[in-house]
Formats: C-alpha cells, sequence, structure tokens
C-alpha cells in the first residue's frame, strides 16, 4: 500500500503452527469468556487478527495517505523460514521500521531483544562387528556420539548466555551388533556474536578431536540461521515510543529479553529496525495447552494503531 510514500512500515507473522496433521491437537474451543485455547492461537494467529484490525484502524484515518506498508505472511517460521529468509532480507532494504506479531510476553511485555539460534546434526560412522566374538573389530558410532554429545553440551561453559540442547539422538539396532552409525541433533542459543565464534570454534575442536579417533568418519551439518537480536539505540526508541502509546491508552507497556528466536532475528541482521512482539497475551506456546487471551486482541490491536498513526504523523522517529 502507498510504496511512494516517504515512510514506509514493513509489516508481518507466519501461518505455520508447530502441530502436524496428525496431532490429536486440532480443534480451539473456549476454556472461559476470555480464554481460547488451540492450535497456534497464539504463535501467531492471534497476531494475524491483530495485524489486520490495526491497519483497517489506520486506513480509516487521513493519516494514512503520510505512510505505506508492506505485508508479509510466511508459512515456514516454525522452521527457520528457510524459504522466505530471503524475501525478508530484500524487503528490509526498503523499509522505515518493522512490526511482527508474535505473541507477547505473558504479561503483555515486549520482546526487547533475542537470543540467536542454530540447529546442528552430527553424523558418527563406526564399524559393525559381532558385538560378543569381535567386539574389538567394531568401531561403535553411538559411543562415539555419546562422548561428543557430552562436550557439545559442555560448550555452555564457555559463557552463561549459552545454551545446548540436544533434541534427538538415532542409530544402532540388535544388540549383538556393534553399530557403525549414530546421529545427533542439536539446537545452541546464544546472547551475542562473540558467543558465536565461541561456540564455532569450540564445535570445530570437538570435531576434529572425534575425526583423530581411528576408524571412524564424522560429518557436521547445519549453521546458525538466526543471528543475535541485541538492543541497540533504535530498538530502545521504538519500544520507548510503543510505551508512550501504551500510557496513552492506559496500558504499561514494558520489555525484556527472552531466548526465543523468530523473523525479527533476521530483520535485525539485515538492518531494519524491529519490534516483534507485537501480537497476543497467551501461553502454552508449542503446547497442547496453547491459549490466547481474547481481551487482548482488542488491547494490542489499538497499540499497534495509534503507533502506526503516530509514525504516520510525524510524531515519532528511528
Amino acid at each position: 500500500k502507498r510504496p511512494e510514500a516517504a515512510i514506509r512500515v514493513l509489516l508481518g507473522i507466519h501461518l505455520d503452527t508447530v502441530y502436524p496433521v496428525d496431532h490429536p491437537f486440532q480443534r480451539a474451543e473456549l476454556i472461559d469468556e476470555n480464554t481460547l485455547r488451540g492450535p497456534g492461537v497464539a504463535d501467531a494467529k492471534g497476531g494475524l487478527v491483530v495485524m489486520l484490525v490495526a491497519l483497517q484502524a489506520l486506513e480509516r484515518s487521513d493519516l494514512a495517505r503520510k505512510i505505506g506498508w508492506d505485508l508479509l505472511i510466511n508459512p515456514d517460521e516454525e522452521i527457520g523460514s528457510p524459504g522466505s529468509a530471503a524475501i525478508w532480507r530484500e524487503l528490509a532494504a526498503e523499509h522505515r521500521v518493522g512490526m511482527l506479531y508474535e505473541p507477547a510476553l505473558p504479561d503483555g511485555a515486549l520482546v526487547s531483544q533475542r537470543k540467536g539460534s542454530g540447529n546442528f546434526t552430527v553424523v558418527v560412522r563406526g564399524r559393525s562387528a559381532h558385538a560378543g566374538r569381535d567386539i574389538r573389530a567394531g568401531r561403535n558410532a553411538i559411543h562415539l556420539l555419546g562422548e561428543m554429545i557430552v562436550s557439545l553440551a559442555g560448550m555452555e561453559r564457555l559463557s552463561p548466555g549459552i545454551s545446548v540442547n540436544v533434541g534427538a539422538i538415532s542409530g544402532g539396532g540388535a544388540v549383538n551388533i556393534v553399530p557403525d552409525l549414530a546421529i545427533g541433533r542439536f539446537n545452541v542459543r546464544l546472547e551475542n556474536r562473540n558467543d558465536q565464534h565461541m561456540v564455532e570454534n569450540e564445535m570445530a575442536r570437538i570435531m576434529e578431536e572425534a575425526r583423530r579417533r581411528e576408524g571412524y568418519r564424522i560429518e557436521l551439518h547445519g549453521e546458525f540461521t538466526s543471528p543475535p537480536k541485541l538492543l541497540d539505540e533504535r530498538t530502545r526508541r521504538m519500544l520507548d515510543g510503543l510505551a508512550e502509546c501504551g500510557r496513552e491508552l492506559g496500558m504499561k507497556i514494558e520489555s525484556r529479553p527472552t531466548g526465543g528466536v523468530c523473523d525479527g532475528n533476521r530483520l535485525a541482521a539485515a538492518g531494519l529496525v524491529n519490534i516483534d512482539s507485537l501480537g497476543v497475551r497467551g501461553g502454552g506456546l508449542h503446547s497442547d495447552q496453547e491459549f490466547v487471551q481474547l481481551d487482548s486482541l482488542v488491547e494490542r490491536a489499538r497499540l499497534s494503531a495509534l503507533f502506526l498513526l503516530r509514525l504516520a504523523a510525524g510524531e515519532l522517529d528511528f
């Protein structure tokens, strides 16, 4: 809308949830008059509604002609935005500010900064053998993977901001056969680029040490797809502007960091100042207890609408 405007805003949120089609959690239901439980109602379908209503309010104002906006709704955020990341980067260069509608923190606070995140897979190939007659001839891939997992989890000692979660392991079969294949999948979260460099160097050291073991082959796949999103001066001014809008509406809007990641990380890395938690209040994210507080739909739509109107009026600058 109005791509020729001097002030351009990029808005967006994702459609996808973490629940596959065969998951039993498929329907939304009212728990009480203000609580709706259902898959993705907070993360982030409630944000879709908030974003729509805020834009409708903007378009009813004469100030709308002073501001342009683009809207991106992507279907792959929950798996790291592998298809849409390039589109986010392209759009980031064309806009003054970004507004994403991930859920707010449970008390309505905005997210001030986010950790970075990377997903990795380590593949260990050993050598099979009879576990009774010739065990020494084998090279147990599961044993070595277990040692590596302990070392990878130990990366948390490098910095308080680093966390490692080994989420899946697989390999082996019959217990009388030395397993020749083991696979481990893990996620790393970190607070800053220095942490990222330390983790990358330590992972390289762990892999190299394992590769020196005779009879094994080691592969590491993956990367940091979501850089850390830091609280810089422009983001602080945007948070202050939203807090001021909240005060005008009788709402107390605070902000604090979180360990979660989203497309806001990617926009920040591309140089676009953004707030990415303008969606609803709720909880139970990524579980079969996910819920949204229904009164937050109006509350958060009013907050975004006023922010957009003040931005169009030239009362806010980032």
